[in-house]
């Protein structure tokens, strides 16, 4: 019955009419109050089949399957940072970018932030110019992680390395050199994840 009761919605809001009541709900499929068509929706409601505004009628509404189950975070983009050599840039707020939880594996927090990736230094670790880096601020890096850091007051997307227990930048193309600090190296940000625009 839950099926053909979704259905039904379906039908009625993809033909471009209002969605319907719960007294129609019950015209419909002969319910003989509003308590059972409740009862229907709310089950399908605990499903993520299907959602409405707490107290506003009509407002009921099929849920895609592409975006059950999932949590949409909106992420600040923090305008680019060089993967190449370092550059001594200011960081500005651009936009936002939606990261869906579920597909990246991490739970983004209030200390999430994007930065667009320029420049080719990390292309061993399939980064691309035009990417755009997804990281954590706040997370102690451990040798081997991408990070955002800031070498001697210059942005640059790095590997974070450890020789000697002094720590250094490593790019991953073999055309740039290890970026060693002469005076100081704060990482702002863990790599969690990237997003790539598909290029024609």
């Amino acid at each position: 019955m839950q099926q053909r009761v979704l259905d039904f919605i379906t039908a009625e809001i993809s033909d471009s009419r209002p969605c319907p009541t719960l007294r129609e709900i019950c015209t419909r499929f002969g319910f003989r109050s509003p308590r059972a068509a409740a009862c229907h929706l709310e089950a399908l409601r605990k499903k993520g089949l299907i959602s409405w505004d707490q107290g506003k009628s009509r407002t009921l509404r099929v849920i895609s399957p592409i975006h059950r189950g999932s949590r949409f975070i909106d992420v600040p983009l923090f305008g680019s940072i060089p993967a190449g050599l370092a550059e001594d840039r200011a960081q500005e707020p651009e936009a936002f970018v939606s990261v869906d939880e579920a597909a990246f594996g991490f739970m983004p927090t209030g200390r999430t932030f994007a930065l667009r990736v320029s420049g080719n230094s990390m292309i061993g670790k399939h980064i691309c110019e035009g990417d755009i880096a997804l990281l954590e601020h706040g997370v102690e890096p451990r040798p081997g992680q991408t990070v955002a850091a800031l070498i001697d007051g210059r942005s640059t997307l790095k590997t974070f390395r450890v020789k000697h227990s002094k720590p250094y930048l490593q790019a991953e193309n073999t055309k740039y050199p290890d970026q060693i600090p002469c005076e100081e190296l704060m990482v702002q940000g863990v790599l969690r994840g990237i997003i790539r625009k598909v290029r024609d």
